[in-house]
């Protein structure tokens, strides 16, 4: 337990940061299993489109507020787009 009031401050503000960033990197994983869901269901191409579009802004955003490093998030949006592509028959 700390002693110093500025090392309280410093628990406290971390225990609020990490329920944030708890939240937005569920809210990645959810979004990334949507799609990768859709994609083994073999969903409508429109719906698919809609869930990858709606994961690649979660991503972006998690990575805007510095959840998740910038390569971190480039590397998922490429492994999701890249089964997409699979599905809608788009890989050379």
């Amino acid at each position: 337990m700390p002693n110093v009031k500025s090392a309280k401050k410093r628990v406290r503000q971390t225990a609020k940061r990490r329920l944030r960033n708890k939240s937005y990197k569920t809210r990645v994983k959810n979004s990334i299993k949507k799609v990768l869901a859709a994609v083994e269901a073999k969903k409508e191409r429109e719906e698919v489109l809609e869930l990858l579009n709606n994961a690649f802004s979660v991503i972006d955003k998690a990575a805007k507020k510095g959840v998740i490093h910038k390569n971190n998030a480039a590397r998922k949006k490429a492994r999701i787009h890249r089964k997409v592509k699979e599905l809608l028959g788009e890989v050379q």
